[in-house]
């Protein structure tokens, strides 16, 4: 089994979530959210919030929740070879129950990726979320998928999430 160590990043400012599905072997190394450099994760909030990325990770996560956005991932545990989300078997999700009683101002949340949003959806149910807006996102992971997209269409899906910022 593969454990995700990586916290939740949220505090009573959240707005938004973004759920992802399992971090990758090189983000578990790191112990960063989206810590391969290939991810397009980084580049698309520069572009969002038309900021600079920090290079040093507490300087990223705080750019985040400096406006509103928190991170976390709908796997706990999984079995999985490699960092591919087509080879996550066997699923544990995280509590996210205790996390939306405790943040109940989070007013979107947003899976990043298929995989995020099928777990989430077989695992807890989406009737977790209560009122909360969700969607379903392109995946930021640079491996292309069946429905590759380019950065700048991932950048325009993504979008949506500057609505809920406001």
């Amino acid at each position: 089994m593969v454990e995700n160590i990586l916290p939740p990043v949220v505090d009573e400012h959240t707005r938004v979530l973004i759920v992802g599905s399992m971090p990758g072997v090189q983000s578990l190394e790191k112990q960063q959210y989206y810590g391969n450099p290939r991810n397009h994760f980084w580049g698309i909030i520069a572009e969002l919030l038309q900021k600079e990325i920090p290079t040093n990770y507490s300087a990223r996560l705080r750019l985040l929740r400096d406006h509103g956005i928190g991170l976390w991932d709908v796997i706990r545990e999984c079995e999985r070879e490699g960092s591919l989300d087509s080879n996550i078997r066997n699923e544990i999700p995280n509590d996210f129950q205790a996390l939306f009683n405790r943040y109940p101002q989070i007013g979107a949340v947003l899976f990043n990726g298929t995989k995020a949003h099928d777990v989430f959806k077989k695992k807890l149910g989406f009737e977790i979320l209560g009122a909360r807006a969700y969607f379903k996102m392109p995946s930021t992971s640079p491996v292309p998928g069946k429905n590759i997209k380019t950065f700048e269409q991932k950048v325009e899906a993504w979008n949506i999430l500057r609505m809920y910022l406001e």
